[in-house]
């Protein structure tokens, strides 16, 4: 059993879940060790991410009630989240009291940050961004450690 099918067995030990799977484990992308401390101490509390990069990728849309495994930089297991809410919006339609829940500065620095990464990264799929563009906000708890 590797790490983080441990991790995810000891939170199903400790809570009495049975027959529960995790949807994904994942690391918050270029700097993922500070957004997952920003998990643990309570100040990161949603997410967002490219609704075209889903459908490009065939990955399966987050769920109200998904469990997801935070990673850390070295793809070690660091909490334990669930899904409440999943939205999607434009862009320049995200509500501002979702980007305030990520935790990482005022609704512009949300705002600068997140136009800056969609970025870099979405010319790697031949795509430009715009504020246009479809994404996926969810909101979470971190539900382990407590």
């Amino acid at each position: 059993m590797n790490n983080i099918d441990a991790y995810w067995q000891h939170f199903c030990e400790k809570e009495g879940l049975q027959n529960t799977r995790y949807s994904e484990a994942f690391q918050f992308g270029e700097k993922a060790d500070w957004l997952a401390s920003l998990v643990l101490d309570g100040t990161k509390r949603a997410t967002c991410s490219s609704y075209p990069l889903y459908e490009i990728e065939g990955d399966k849309l987050p769920a109200v009630g998904d469990y997801q495994i935070v990673l850390n930089s070295q793809d070690e297991p660091v909490a334990i989240i669930k899904t409440y809410s999943s939205e999607i919006y434009p862009f320049k339609d995200v509500p501002v009291d979702f980007a305030l829940q990520e935790g990482v500065g005022t609704y512009e620095e949300w705002k600068q940050a997140h136009m800056a990464f969609f970025g870099r990264i979405l010319p790697e799929y031949e795509m430009v961004f715009t504020e246009d563009m479809l994404v996926v906000c969810d909101r979470f708890e971190r539900v382990y450690p407590k």
